[in-house]
């Protein structure tokens, strides 16, 4: 069988930048096994496979697969999927649509014009804060660093967990290495194994300055990830002393890979709790093409 894929550039305004995404429109067909082999096959951080909603009320359900397994919920592919659907015809240009995943529901707002693309994700979550933490020495070591490089470490979740190590400074961050053996013993079988690494000032308002390590995903380091800036949103959030309203960081990522990206992330509050988290940015559409699945899987 032969399926057509659509190639984007999401979190950018330019093309070549961003985080690769590889969305499949039309999945219907293809088993689970088929769409990790073509995950595995294009090799970018996600690729979404675009299937009939269950509900009615939904436009469409969506998988996600990482090169190494099936995730319930990413913030990048959800928003280059919306932008690339909308796109094709197949949702509205502006407004708001719910696409299926794992984790239930997910809102998308969309604004797709001839010049620009943008779209939104929306998630009413709380988010999820163990009171473990990781070890600032294990934090370190994971990351090749002296302990004083790190300022604080916690984990944190809205669909996917991370644990999230804040560095002195960006230049530190760009001089962060996986150390594998470190990583393995201190978070590979933890709460959250995928290492967002980040500097910047903590309040709303500020830009921040990040990277994601995920081998356990199968992914050396990923230019830009939506569902870790809003759960990062999220905690920062519920630190801070208002009880009511919505706060935002900008942040960047994928720079010190050349491929330069840019994540609005917000936390909404309600009575002291963070009750909803979005993620929104540019997409471009770079390429589209066929791909032939061989029989058997």
């Amino acid at each position: 069988m032969r399926y057509r894929f659509i190639i984007a550039d999401v979190f950018t305004e330019q093309a070549f930048g961003g985080n690769q995404l590889a969305v499949l429109p039309d999945a219907r067909g293809l088993s689970g096994q088929a769409m990790q082999a073509l995950a595995r096959e294009f090799n970018f951080s996600e690729t979404t496979f675009v299937l009939p909603a269950d509900d009615s009320a939904h436009a469409f359900r969506v998988r996600i697969f990482t090169p190494a397994t099936e995730l319930p919920f990413a913030g990048h592919p959800t928003v280059g999927t919306a932008v690339v659907l909308a796109r094709e015809g197949l949702i509205p240009r502006t407004g708001s649509v719910v696409l299926e995943q794992g984790v239930g529901p997910v809102t998308v707002d969309v604004d797709v014009s001839e010049a620009r693309a943008f779209a939104r994700l929306n998630r009413d979550t709380q988010v999820h804060t163990p009171n473990e933490r990781p070890e600032r020495e294990a934090a370190a070591a994971a990351l090749s660093l002296p302990v004083d490089a790190v300022c604080e470490a916690w984990f944190a979740n809205v669909g996917v967990p991370f644990a999230y190590i804040r560095l002195t400074d960006r230049q530190t961050v760009d001089r962060s290495v996986l150390d594998q053996p470190a990583w393995s013993a201190g978070f590979s079988g933890g709460f959250g194994p995928s290492l967002y690494l980040f500097a910047g000032e903590p309040a709303p308002g500020s830009t921040l300055y990040a990277r994601m390590f995920a081998p356990n995903m199968g992914i050396a380091e990923d230019p830009a990830t939506g569902v870790a800036a809003v759960a990062l949103a999220g905690s920062l959030a519920e630190r801070l002393p208002e009880r009511e309203g919505t706060f935002t960081w900008e942040i960047d990522q994928g720079i010190r890979m050349g491929r330069p990206s840019r994540i609005e992330a917000s936390a909404l509050k309600r009575d002291g709790r963070v009750v909803r988290v979005m993620a929104g940015g540019a997409v471009v559409v770079v390429a589209e093409g066929m791909i032939t699945v061989p029989g058997g899987l």
